[in-house]
């Protein structure tokens, strides 16, 4: 038997057990068929864990207690609901009412500013270098610059962790007394810590920044360029009128997205003495994870990261729709 056969016998079958209608609709809807099973597994994936975080929020959940002697069963959340308590808003409230809450959070809004603007900064700058026609080689310029997001980010950390070291021999303190200047025990400092967690922010997402710009760059019309210039403007005035409207959006796009990431960052500031000097630079994500895992208070954890859910996604949609960046999405 051939498989021409096989696969026409195949479809004889099909098309006598399931009606007409049916058919029409699944060869109608059959790209969001194909997509289901995946969509299905993300959902599983990122929704399950979100729920049972949100319900963790609203208990006393503890190493003691959750997952321990539940109802089990629907009930029971199938065995992730242990012996908590619910506690309603009590969280909610006793963290709103937490100076160290309202520290992280400025902290961690601080860093995002300070960050995203260096990131761009050094991004577009790096760009402009890269798309000049006095620069050579730049085929092999562009893959050095990649390098740092190729590495892990953890190794980079820790790589950076070591250049910040008070000893005298950390690279940071090598390069100040080459200047004449002391050496800084760079995490007994608050500002100068944070600092360094800046440089080292920057440092782990400029090369993002970089090929989202240059493709921006690679797309300015040559012909406004060539204008500009019969019409007498400078390097700059080129850049502030022609460039830079140019560029702006996808620019723009790139400085959302690492500033949702900035605000998420959690390895810089665990790998960095935990947010030292005391807990005065935990950014929020780091403030949740101590809460939870080192004070073992599950459920006020849970809180703050749902509360830090919140704020990035407001902080995404009202930057998205000011910024204008789903302006023809859907057709509208």
């Amino acid at each position: 038997m051939s498989i021409s056969s096989v696969r026409a016998g195949s479809r004889k079958g099909y098309q006598a057990v399931v009606p007409e209608s049916i058919r029409e609709r699944i060869s109608d809807n059959s790209a969001g068929l194909l997509v289901l099973p995946g969509l299905f597994f993300f959902s599983l994936f990122m929704f399950i864990p979100l729920i049972f975080t949100i319900y963790l929020s609203f208990t006393d959940a503890e190493p003691a207690t959750v997952f321990q002697d539940g109802p089990g069963g629907l009930l029971g959340l199938f065995g992730l609901r242990g012996d908590e308590a619910f506690v309603g808003l009590e969280n909610y409230i006793a963290l709103f009412n937490d100076p160290s809450f309202w520290n992280s959070l400025g902290t961690t809004w601080l860093f995002v500013i300070c960050s995203v603007a260096l990131k761009v900064a050094f991004g577009v700058g790096l760009a402009m270098i890269m798309t000049s026609d006095r620069v050579s080689g730049k085929r092999y310029l562009r893959s050095i610059i990649i390098i740092p997001w190729a590495l892990p980010p953890i190794f980079t950390i820790t790589i950076w962790r070591g250049i910040f070291s008070s000893a005298q021999f950390g690279l940071a303190n090598q390069f100040l007394m080459w200047i004449g200047m002391e050496p800084q025990a760079w995490f007994t400092d608050r500002w100068i810590a944070f600092s360094t967690y800046l440089i080292t922010e920057m440092w782990l997402a400029y090369p993002f920044m970089v090929i989202i710009t240059v493709s921006a760059l690679q797309a300015v019309p040559e012909e406004l360029v060539d204008a500009s210039k019969v019409d007498g403007a400078g390097f700059f005035h080129r850049f502030i009128n022609v460039t830079v409207p140019a560029i702006k959006r996808p620019v723009m796009f790139a400085a959302i997205l690492t500033a949702a990431a900035s605000f998420t960052q959690f390895l810089i500031p665990f790998v960095f003495e935990r947010g030292a000097p005391g807990r005065s630079n935990e950014l929020i994500i780091l403030y949740g994870y101590q809460e939870a895992f080192n004070y073992n208070a599950y459920g006020a954890g849970a809180a703050i990261m749902m509360t830090a859910v919140v704020f990035i996604g407001v902080f995404m949609l009202v930057a998205v729709w000011k910024g204008r960046l789903a302006e023809g999405v859907g057709g509208s």
